[in-house]
């Protein structure tokens, strides 16, 4: 019996949509049976098209190559100047794409179930989303989750 993890992403921001892709791909190397549960801003990570941007307001440990003083960081274009900033740091020390990361995540059959309240909630619709997405609400994902070895929430 092989063991398992369950993910629940809540974040839908470039930084944030690295620990649950990170964390659910090397689990399924590890031969865990893994299951991401997307649900609010979580998920603008399943949709096909990502657009994610990274913001240092409200993330203080955020390392940046000058100091910038928090009402700075409110301007416009700051959030734009942050995330080519962050794009360009992880190009140049090899780290996979958010894109990259999810197409290897479904190369070792994570699941991954798009919140079906939320998509409701929001007012999405289906073709947004990657075509590998189950839908589902947080009963359905307890399933999976209350057998788990190891959940967390992200």
């Amino acid at each position: 019996m092989s063991k398992s993890l369950g993910i629940i992403a809540t974040k839908g921001t470039l930084d944030w949509a690295y620990p649950p892709f990170i964390l659910a791909s090397t689990a399924s190397a590890l031969g865990y049976d893994v299951k991401i549960f997307f649900t609010f801003y979580g998920l603008e990570l399943m949709k096909k098209k990502l657009d994610l941007k990274v913001s240092s307001l409200g993330n203080p440990g955020m390392p940046m190559p000058m100091p910038v003083p928090v009402l700075m960081q409110a301007l416009p274009g700051m959030q734009t100047m942050m995330t080519v900033m962050m794009k360009k740091k992880m190009k140049s020390k090899g780290v996979a794409s958010v894109e990259e990361l999810r197409d290897l995540c479904l190369e070792a059959e994570v699941s991954m179930m798009a919140c079906q309240m939320t998509v409701d909630l929001f007012e999405y619709d289906q073709s947004e989303f990657i075509e590998e997405a189950d839908y589902g609400g947080a009963a359905s994902f307890f399933e999976f989750a209350g057998e788990t070895d190891v959940c967390l929430f992200i």
